[in-house]
């Protein structure tokens, strides 16, 4: 019983780091920062579907939405010259 209530509670903080991150995310204005928390939050959400029992789901979003997506933006980022904050003018 104590093991279901500790693993309920380990799920339980994993996944609200998970929301807090990815919320973080949609609204933090330096765009950098905003893809770290993004990717700081799928991998918060890999980790809770590895605690589930899924670790070919896993896995999956830690490669590609951790690494690969973020990876990606941040390549865009760079190759646009676009800056760090979304709401300054030039």
């Amino acid at each position: 019983m104590a093991v279901e209530v500790a693993l309920l509670w380990v799920q339980a903080g994993l996944l609200g780091s998970s929301f807090t991150l990815l919320a973080v995310a949609l609204h933090v204005k330096d765009t950098v920062r905003a893809i770290a928390a993004f990717a700081g939050g799928s991998a918060f959400l890999s980790a809770t579907f590895f605690v589930l029992g899924a670790p070919f789901a896993a896995v999956l979003e830690l490669t590609v939405g951790a690494g690969l997506i973020a990876v990606l933006f941040l390549v865009a980022i760079t190759l646009t010259g676009e800056g760090h904050d979304v709401g300054a003018s030039r």
